[in-house]
């Protein structure tokens, strides 16, 4: 089959041992990004599967009326940027694992070195020592302050076990279900949703973003932190309202946000309010970035293409395609050839 992958910034993909899943097929990656759909319509012209890197390129209608060979889009994890409704109707099939075993400790980890990074001042406290400045003010420890954890699933029963070997006391706010397996774990549960928000020292937010949690964190919910609490987002942008968080940290409730994900990414604009903001600690969508949890994920991707190509499906998330007549041809399978 040829396959493309876009988004490879590091030319990382081929230097992993999942790669060699892929030999024997035509493969091209790219390194660049993309978003002008006559270019990408012209590099994918000719592809028939089609391997994402998370939320990189967005693949709309637009994009795959133009693509006739596209069989296959291979990623894992959620899929909003791809346009479901018009790969059914042209025939694409969807295969993303969902991962709901595994959760990611990648994730998890950066999310409690942004923690950790916001609340002792570290990326300001290099700069200015880079500066030829000793010093620029005092930090805050963790121990003994409250972890509210906003959404307990994989990541964020993770996260809450780092909290608790901190020595902080864990807050839970989830949907009654995950409510029940937090405590079950052994942690506290808030008894609403604004007590929550005031209690918490620092708010960390694990949730996917589906149209119910889409804008779930609201302006109100955000003055109601303490001047002193740190927000931390490394799920999704979008959970937030729109302006509500640079609109929250400008009148000082909460004081202080660490945030790998952005409304625009990858964002390019050095003038954007959250990476100008004293207050603020960002990285550039970076949860997922690491070596180890590269192999998990294009393990998954790569095992979804190796099975379509034997004319077998795997974690298909429109499943619809499969009896329509629009359905473009599928490998003749392994043990017919």
């Amino acid at each position: 089959m040829k396959i493309s992958i876009l988004d490879d910034y590091f030319d990382t993909l081929r230097t992993l041992d999942c790669f060699r899943k892929l030999a024997g097929h035509d493969v091209t990656i790219w390194n660049d990004h993309l978003q002008d759909v006559d270019a990408l319509a012209e590099r994918l012209c000719d592809t028939e599967a089609l391997v994402l890197i998370r939320e990189r390129t967005q693949i709309r209608t637009s994009l795959l009326e133009r693509l006739p060979d596209l069989r296959l889009i291979s990623q894992r994890s959620v899929y909003p940027h791809i346009d479901i409704d018009a790969c059914t109707r042209l025939g694409i099939i969807v295969s993303s694992s969902q991962h709901a075993d595994t959760p990611s400790y990648a994730a998890a980890e950066l999310t409690w070195g942004l923690v950790l990074a916001a609340m002792r001042a570290i990326p300001q406290q290099m700069a200015a020592l880079k500066a030829g400045h000793w010093q620029i003010g005092v930090g805050h420890t963790l121990r003994g302050k409250t972890l509210g954890i906003y959404g307990y699933g994989r990541i964020g029963a993770v996260v809450a076990g780092y909290g608790k070997a901190f020595g902080m006391n864990v807050l839970v706010w989830a949907r009654e279900p995950a409510l029940a397996k937090a405590r079950a774990d052994g942690y506290a549960t808030a008894t609403s949703k604004a007590e929550f928000f005031e209690q918490c020292d620092v708010m960390s937010l694990h949730m996917r973003l589906v149209d119910a949690t889409r804008g779930i964190v609201t302006a109100s919910d955000l003055a109601r932190m303490k001047p002193t609490a740190l927000l931390v987002n490394t799920s999704r942008a979008p959970l937030i309202e729109p302006n509500a968080l640079v609109n929250a940290l400008r009148a000082g409730r909460p004081g202080m946000a660490a945030v790998d994900v952005f409304e625009k990414e990858p964002l390019r604009d050095v003038n954007d309010p959250l990476l100008t903001m004293d207050n603020v600690v960002a990285t550039p969508h970076i949860g997922y970035v690491s070596r180890d949890e590269y192999e998990i994920q294009f393990t998954d991707i790569f095992d979804q293409i190796v099975a379509y190509a034997r004319g077998q499906l795997a974690n298909v998330v429109n499943p619809d395609v499969l009896g329509s007549t629009a359905l473009r041809k599928m490998p003749t399978p392994k043990a017919a050839r």
